[in-house]
């Protein structure tokens, strides 16, 4: 079946409205199987799990099937994954029982060019053990993370290196893989926040390399939820801050408080939307697979529309030129800031961003104090909305 954003647009219904959404990177619009999902855990028999009663039951079944869907997406085992109120709750959380066992000496490596979810909680972690704190740095011009940046920073007292599977401000796909070689060969835990690579990546977790993952439903058309997919055996090695009474199985000790059934279900079909793009059939991960080939090659041409026109005008400047990158634009408009940009713009409803988008490490290394107007891909944008932003900047003056 041929990739049909037109027809594919029908299923959102906050695009009726006619909106241009650019705003992805920050948060997608929602299909109405997402919100059918939620609406049907919330109105059957619900309660706690761990009694033997219909609504029991269906709460473990709902959990069941979120961790075989979000494994299929990720590429990893059931086991792994838990679920939580946000990737930056995940990150705290894991910073935190990480940094048990460091002390003066230890380092922790963070880079630049991550959204500060990924960097101000291994700071704080840090501070709070003494332990030293490195920064991988990029290429200024290209918005590039080289791998030998990674090793020229980790070394035998490196306990973790975190970093961004794909740049929430220059779109940047680092290579994870060649990595995750860097960094295990120095015994550290790789950890990868993917928020904004699964929307446009299919992530293949042992292909990647990470020891822990992070991704949030929210950017990919699904709901408001933190997930967090980990091997076994090191989620098996981590003591985090819990209840007494709570589990201490994994991925269970890392699921503080009642799960939000109706998140799970709502992402669960989030990720069979996903399958559905391409119109094949086989097991969820063949799909995935099919879709996201077909949800690649729709993103990458509208993409080039947008990169092409944008080039055209004089008073644009676009921000980087990653090798590898998500269908995510970052540029700045002469006599605008970026605020101003995305507000003339919003006025005729053309969503965009503008600022830098939690990303304040690399905006500033970038020299960019007020950040840039950041227009990103997804999978209903149509060429007509390209159109759309194209013209509102050449109205601008």
């Amino acid at each position: 079946m041929t990739y049909d954003a037109h027809e594919l647009r029908r299923q959102f219904p906050a695009l009726a409205g006619g909106t241009a959404f650019f705003d992805g990177p920050g948060g997608t619009q929602t299909p109405s199987r997402v919100a059918d999902a939620i609406a049907g855990t919330m109105t059957r028999p619900l309660s706690n799990r761990g009694t033997d009663t219909t609504s029991a039951r269906n709460a473990d079944d709902v959990v069941r099937a979120g961790r075989d869907s979000l494994a299929a997406l990720l590429g990893a085992e059931p086991a792994g994954i838990a679920f939580g109120r946000s990737a930056t709750q995940f990150t705290t959380d894991i910073s935190r029982a990480l940094a048990r066992e460091w002390g003066p000496g230890d380092e922790v490596v963070v880079s630049r060019i991550d959204h500060d979810s990924n960097i101000r909680p291994w700071i704080t972690a840090a501070a709070d053990k003494g332990a030293t704190v490195r920064w991988i740095e990029f290429d200024r011009a290209t918005g590039d993370v080289n791998p030998d940046a990674v090793r020229d920073v980790v070394g035998e007292r490196t306990k973790v290196v975190a970093l961004t599977g794909a740049s929430n401000f220059f779109g940047t796909m680092p290579d994870l893989p060649a990595i995750a070689e860097i960094v295990h060969a120095v015994g550290a835990l790789f950890y990868v926040d993917g928020v904004h690579l699964t929307p446009h990546d299919l992530v293949d977790f042992g292909r990647v390399g990470a020891d822990l993952f992070v991704c949030s439903p929210y950017k990919f058309c699904g709901p408001h939820l933190g997930v967090l997919a980990g091997k076994p055996a090191v989620l098996e090695a981590i003591a985090p801050y819990k209840l007494a009474p709570s589990s201490n199985d994994v991925p269970e000790r890392f699921e503080l408080g009642t799960l939000p059934y109706e998140a799970i279900a709502g992402t669960s079909a989030a990720v069979e939307f996903l399958a559905s793009l391409a119109g094949t059939t086989g097991t969820l991960r063949e799909r995935l697979t099919s879709s996201y080939a077909a949800l690649k090659a729709h993103e990458d041409d509208v993409f080039a529309q947008l990169i092409d026109g944008l080039a055209r005008y004089d008073n644009v400047a676009l921000i980087g030129s990653p090798a590898r990158r998500t269908p995510t634009a970052l540029f700045t408009v002469d006599g605008f800031t970026p605020a101003e940009v995305a507000a003339r713009l919003g006025a005729h409803d053309i969503c965009v961003g503008g600022g830098h988008f939690y990303a304040q490490e690399a905006a500033a290394a970038a020299g960019l104090p007020e950040g840039g107007v950041r227009a990103g891909i997804a999978p209903y944008t149509t060429s007509g909305d390209v159109g759309r932003l194209l013209d509102g900047i050449a109205a601008l003056g």
